[in-house]
């Protein structure tokens, strides 16, 4: 099997943005918009997408339908030479879309279908033979997986670090208000957690992120990164902790996707050998690219744009 740089465990999905979208919509009978677009989304695919737009080969795990929204995703993969051999398609589900409404600040809420492919991948997706020639594996987005237990979880990253592999993972909130507690087989598999400040919060207890910081590590976790959104972010390991600040000057539009382009960003970085703080900051350009367009995974297009945007923040 050809060797691949990184393996994307997670969903893939379309979105719909619209722009700019409020509650006065309720009020009348039809509201013209500036944007209503259609895009590729989901935590795995946004990943793999800035990922292979980094210059990547990049192997998606994943599952969606046989339908025109599916198969837009494949034309999409094709296009960017993201693997899709191990993306379980079936007619027992429509595929997953998402209806993304952005305010007037960038900020998004989102419309889904409960049964569509969003939330059905399984375990059985995934298998040892996915990780033949790959050097990073990137759950996607923890607690996105109903049909999949932590423990489940924790057994996939532990074969994945077995082999020399290391794992990354990122968070949305809690689903069913699990904690470190619940969380701790999973956390002691993981090289590198991301989580925003609002999640942490919830999996912690705690509201500052050293003190959010101090209890994923004390649980488990070799490197933390908690994403401050504007405030940029702080690292922390065992010998290391920083504050890293966001790209200056970024102009908002849509934060749809903005999370997955920072982990997208930051394991980009990590097999390219840069230090923990390095990944940080090439972590939040990308972040600082994805948020001035439309679309979860429509910023950033080159390495090239996003070496660009470091020379603009000093790096």
């Amino acid at each position: 099997m050809k060797s691949c740089d990184i393996a994307v465990f997670g969903a893939g999905i379309i979105d719909i943005p619209v722009i700019h979208a409020d509650r006065s919509v309720f009020t009348r009978h039809s509201t013209p918009v500036g944007y209503i677009g259609m895009t590729t989304g989901g935590d795995a695919l946004n990943e793999a997408t800035v990922l292979a737009n980094l210059g990547h080969d990049v192997r998606l795990i994943s599952c969606w339908g046989c339908d025109p929204a599916g198969a837009f995703l494949d034309t999409h993969c094709a296009r960017l030479g993201i693997d899709t051999r191990y993306v379980r398609r079936t007619d027992e589900m429509d595929t997953g879309v998402n209806v993304v409404l952005v305010d007037e600040d960038g900020e998004r809420r989102f419309y889904n279908n409960r049964n569509s492919s969003l939330r059905r991948l399984r375990a059985e997706d995934f298998s040892p033979e996915q990780l033949n020639g790959v050097r990073l594996l990137s759950l996607a987005s923890i607690f996105v997986f109903p049909l999949i237990s932590i423990e489940q979880l924790a057994q996939i990253a532990h074969t994945a670090r077995a082999r020399g592999i290391p794992v990354c993972a990122d968070f949305v909130l809690p689903k069913k208000g699990e904690t470190t507690r619940e969380l701790a087989p999973l956390l002691r598999e993981l090289d590198y957690v991301f989580a925003n400040e609002t999640e942490a919060a919830v999996i912690t207890g705690e509201s500052d992120p050293d003190r959010i910081a101090d209890v994923l590590l004390a649980a488990g976790s070799r490197h933390v990164i908690v994403k401050l959104g504007a405030e940029g972010c702080l690292i922390a390991s065992g010998s290391v902790r920083q504050r890293i600040p966001a790209c200056p000057d970024t102009n908002c539009v849509d934060t749809t996707g903005a999370g997955d382009n920072f982990a997208a960003g930051f394991q980009h970085a990590l097999l390219a050998g840069y230090s923990f703080a390095d990944c940080a900051y090439f972590a939040n350009a990308c972040a600082s690219v994805s948020v001035e367009t439309v679309g979860a995974s429509t910023g950033v297009t080159s390495l090239r744009q996003v070496e660009e945007r470091l020379t603009r923040y000093g790096r």
